[in-house]
């Protein structure tokens, strides 16, 4: 899937292309219990909670992966303009979406 460019930028250098539409992916993702109480346990002290800062990283990365998915199921060659959005579902669980527009070189 990664033969599929994502750029944030609105145009590709050297690229002319046709609209396809919108395209985006979607994951929410939750940590165990456990890690749940070591993080409530940093706040208390404050700092960084690194078991959250990962389950983000990784909702970023399986994001991108289903808009790239997204993206080859309408035949597309390159997103662009992609972008991120997140927010807390509760107090245990995000959510991560990419978007972007699909397009399909000329």
């Amino acid at each position: 899937m990664s033969e599929i460019l994502v750029t944030t930028t609105e145009k590709i250098p050297g690229k002319e292309y046709e609209v396809l539409g919108e395209v985006f992916g979607l994951t929410t993702q939750s940590k165990n219990i456990m890690r749940n109480i070591g993080a409530s346990l940093k706040n208390v002290v404050g700092g960084e909670i690194k078991d959250y800062t990962k389950m983000l990283n990784e909702s970023r990365n399986i994001a991108i992966e289903r808009l790239r998915q997204n993206a080859v199921a309408m035949g597309a060659d390159a997103v662009v303009m992609m972008r991120f959005d997140s927010g807390s579902i509760g107090t245990d669980m995000q959510s991560v979406a990419a978007y972007g527009t699909a397009v399909k070189y000329l």
